[in-house]
């Protein structure tokens, strides 16, 4: 080995330990990890206005304490991002000069007036119908996250007089039916948005002017309030998640409802999820997803049989606790996910879907202890199960459940298809012969569909995630080619695989990392780390995989410094960065370059 290569070897050898230890000090004290999801100007502004809305005067500390964060944490150009690190946009901008127009003071009038601005300049001038159809352009058939912006809008008074006149309607009558039943009706939200279809559904028919159906529209919802309040989870957030719980609180005071049972659990969560600085998160937290990528990430090699001691690291025991602790033993409320999944909180909002699912069944493939081989088998069997039962006619796997229609989370994508196969691969030789019938079905139909999803110029486009640089499009191709390369690679020999190894090389950043595509967006550590984990292994990928290993040890000061940038998509596109994901994604390349034999640049 050169001088050069043996320095290049040191120096990854000591951000793998800094990294491991980083990693393992941020579990928390039951042994799992819970990490931190960014400040969201966007859950702010709607958290305030739910508070508000219910209780001006009752919430005024939070609500004076939210208006002040929102006008310190105001972009150079007026506007506002998802996060503290995202670019200005329309819907963010929209909710947070509302929030400010209805509920600001003195001291934010120059805010006001600078998002007012900033809106001004981005519609064409402030008329309530040109804002109202900026909205709906930007979201299409998709009315998840357009119905309640204009409902946000209508309530602070920034659509006018008859604001809600451009509120469209929801039909909430239509949860009244089984939701097996979803599918046939085609309705315009996605799946895990039931309580805000009710909520805005009924507040937007209680505002408008349809008298002859009154009676028969009371009828319904006496029957649906019901239904609401049975899905609510126990904290009182809806997905953990301020924006959908605050359209909620929000909807229901609208429709003269502010006593409603809901309402009141809606508020002790926004209340208990307020953070110190008067701010809300997107989410609460992402507890069951940091959990088992960081296990994926100390040990990237399958375990080979059942161990009777569990070394991976000191909790790994109370992690198995944990994490089996977390799959779904009942029938979910929302999406009428039957029983088997794993969602990515450990709260009681969260929605069992296919990308955490699949997560939990890979992590306790490296959690294999023999004294209780039973109980993990029959989790996975289950979670298997639950896997099969989600995917698509075309193949793939979408996000909460088979899909009601084709939005955006109901849709199949590569990520989370990539993301099953590989759990599915991990324990089929552990399934009984009928359920490995079924898995090599699912696993061809996948793979046809992985085929038919790979760009001509070998990359795929993930759902989950994206990069904001890109402008034109958002998409995060890196993720997508990376998450698809690495399953490919664990399955067989798939020149597909090769394609996209290909395309992850040629877009590799000068500098020696990774953005979303050459020479486009900067390079960060959470795509360099992903792109590094796919091409570690591969021999023609060697002089890339030095350069971005080099890229990483010094970005990270050889594992000890990382710093998250928005890659995250929540639901209707909302960004957010996580502070473990570049912690855990460094680490994972780092044991994966070096297990693969280390930065040669041969």
């Amino acid at each position: 080995m050169s001088g050069e290569n043996q320095m290049n070897q040191d120096r990854l050898s000591e951000s793998l330990r800094n990294a491991t230890a980083r990693l393992l000090e941020e579990r928390v004290e039951e042994g799992h990890w819970v990490g931190e999801l960014s400040t969201s100007a966007l859950s702010t502004a709607t958290a305030l206005v739910a508070l508000g809305s219910v209780d001006e005067k009752k919430y005024e500390a939070e609500i004076a304490a939210a208006v002040t964060w929102l006008a310190e944490n105001q972009n150079g150009d007026g506007g506002w991002g998802d996060t503290t690190r995202s670019f200005s946009n329309i819907s963010t901008t929209l909710l947070c000069w509302s929030a400010l127009f209805r509920f600001g003071h003195e001291e934010t009038q120059s805010a006001e007036l600078a998002g007012r601005e900033w809106v001004r300049s981005y519609v064409g001038s402030l008329d309530p119908g040109l804002i109202a159809e900026t909205v709906k352009a930007r979201y299409g058939k998709d009315r998840t996250f357009s119905v309640p912006i204009l409902m946000l809008c209508a309530i602070c008074g920034t659509l006018g007089e008859g604001g809600w006149k451009r509120v469209l309607r929801l039909p909430f009558e239509l949860a009244w039916f089984p939701r097996r039943w979803f599918a046939m009706m085609r309705l315009p939200v996605v799946s895990y948005a039931l309580p805000a279809l009710i909520a805005i559904g009924y507040a937007r028919f209680q505002q408008g002017r349809f008298r002859k159906d009154k009676k028969r529209q009371s009828i319904f919802w006496s029957r649906i309030s019901l239904l609401l309040e049975e899905i609510q989870p126990s904290s009182g957030g809806f997905l953990e998640a301020a924006p959908l719980t605050s359209f909620v609180t929000m909807a229901l005071v609208a429709a003269e409802e502010t006593e409603h049972p809901v309402v009141h659990r809606s508020v002790r969560f926004l209340l208990d999820t307020v953070r110190d600085d008067g701010s809300w998160p997107i989410d609460t937290n992402l507890a069951t997803w940091s959990t088992t990528l960081s296990i994926k990430a100390l040990s990237p090699r399958k375990q080979e049989g059942w161990v009777d001691d569990l070394t991976l690291f000191g909790s790994a025991p109370e992690v198995l606790d944990w994490l089996l602790g977390q799959q779904y033993q009942e029938r979910h409320p929302f999406t009428d996910s039957p029983p088997g999944g794993w969602a990515w909180t450990d709260l009681p909002g969260g929605v069992p879907d296919a990308d955490d699912t699949p997560g939990a069944l890979l992590a306790l493939s490296h959690l294999r202890w023999s004294a209780r081989k039973d109980e993990i088998l029959e989790a996975v069997e289950n979670g298997v199960d639950w896997l099969l039962g989600i995917q698509n006619r075309d193949g793939g796997i979408p996000t909460f459940c088979r899909g009601w229609g084709a939005l955006p989370f109901d849709r199949s994508s590569p990520d989370l298809t990539a993301h099953t196969l590989r759990a599915l691969h991990a324990w089929e030789d552990e399934l009984s012969d009928f359920q490995q019938a079924r898995v090599d079905l699912a696993k061809q139909h996948a793979l046809r569909y992985l085929r038919r999803e790979q760009r001509d110029h070998g990359a795929w486009i993930p759902l989950w995630f994206g990069n904001q640089y890109r402008r034109r499009d958002e998409e995060n191709p890196t993720y997508g080619t990376a998450m698809v390369i690495i399953a490919l690679d664990e399955l067989g020999d798939f020149p597909e695989a090769d394609r996209g190894a290909g395309w992850l090389c040629a877009a590799q950043n000068g500098d020696g990392g990774w953005g979303s595509g050459r020479g486009e967006t900067p390079s960060t550590i959470e795509e360099t780390s992903l792109a590094l984990r796919a091409l570690a292994s591969r021999k023609e990928a060697a002089a890339a995989v030095a350069r971005g290993i080099a890229w990483l040890c010094e970005k990270t000061k050889n594992g000890t410094d990382f710093d998250a940038a928005p890659i995250g998509f929540y639901f209707a596109r909302l960004w957010y960065f996580e502070k473990s994901y570049p912690i855990i994604w460094a680490t994972d390349a780092f044991r994966e370059v070096a297990l693969a034999g280390g930065p040669t640049g041969e």
